[in-house]
């Protein structure tokens, strides 16, 4: 009988959707899934976008970024609902464009416009490469985030002299502490295998909680030596990365279940290289 390559493996699984697909597909393979939802919920904010909005309509700005095609999207339906579509768009297309992602630069180009910097790989760090060109110091710079601070791209506007805000479409409510309490004891005891992160935002959160805990250099060294950390796509591993884990699995296609199987092929080759016979 061929060998599972998730045999008796404990695997992690932080997202909150597909949770049940994602378990089956573990058990098929062996594993024994542990859900610990890391996600948090979200929910739409019009509120706190709305004065925002009002802001760059009425004061403009030297940059917008950019980050992600739903916050982008929204932005532009708020507008439309608060009667300042035509003065926001408009604002845009008068200022300079940084764009992050092939989702969001297919919304900015149905609205006709055209970032003037974007990544080369669809990473923060791909954009703030290709910002380096320019020169920020004194400019007023607007950053669509959600839900992933983007720490890097704060630092490297900072350290140009740009004066920067963000805008948060949606808001974000942290998870249940006791289901990060529960997923640092395990990932720092050991108990688990492998920890498999769906967003970029399920990354913040744990390691979040783990630097207001003390649990941050027990979990830090367990991902260097016993635990795997596996990424759905490149934003999810990029999180990873600013946190200091480096040793990340990443699927070739950014699909969930690509992402189990590609963890299964991991175990099965180390079990292969392993084996004295």
């Amino acid at each position: 009988m061929m060998s599972k390559g998730l045999e008796g493996k404990h695997i992690v699984l932080t997202g909150s959707r597909k949770t049940e697909e994602m378990s089956t597909l573990v058990e098929k393979q062996g594993g024994i899934p542990i859900v610990r939802p890391a996600q948090g919920t979200v929910f739409l904010d019009e509120k706190e976008v709305a004065p925002e909005i009002i802001r760059i309509v009425d004061e403009g700005v030297d940059w917008i970024v950019f980050t992600t095609g739903i916050g982008t999207e929204t932005l532009f339906k708020s507008a439309r609902n608060l009667g300042v579509y035509e003065r926001f768009l408009t604002t845009i297309q008068n200022s300079n464009v940084a764009s992050r992602g092939y989702k969001t630069r297919s919304v900015l180009k149905k609205l006709g416009i055209e970032p003037i910097a974007i990544d080369d790989d669809g990473t923060t760090q791909g954009l703030i490469r290709n910002l380096e060109e320019f020169d920020f110091n004194g400019q007023r710079v607007m950053i669509q985030l959600h839900g992933d601070s983007a720490p890097n791209l704060i630092r490297f506007l900072e350290g140009r002299g740009a004066v920067y805000s963000q805008i948060l479409p949606y808001k974000h409510l942290t998870p249940d502490p006791q289901v990060l309490k529960s997923l640092c004891d395990e990932i720092s005891s050991g108990k688990v295998d492998a920890v498999c992160f769906t967003t970029a935002l399920q990354v913040r959160f744990l390691f979040d909680y783990a630097r207001d805990t003390q649990y941050l250099s027990q979990i830090k060294n367990m991902f260097k030596d016993k635990v795997m950390a596996a990424a759905v796509g490149k934003i999810t591993a990029e999180a990873l990365h600013e946190e200091g884990i480096e040793n990340i699995l990443q699927p070739e296609k950014q699909r969930m279940g690509a992402m189990i199987m590609k963890l299964s092929r991991y175990y099965l080759e180390n079990e292969r290289n392993t084996d004295p016979y």
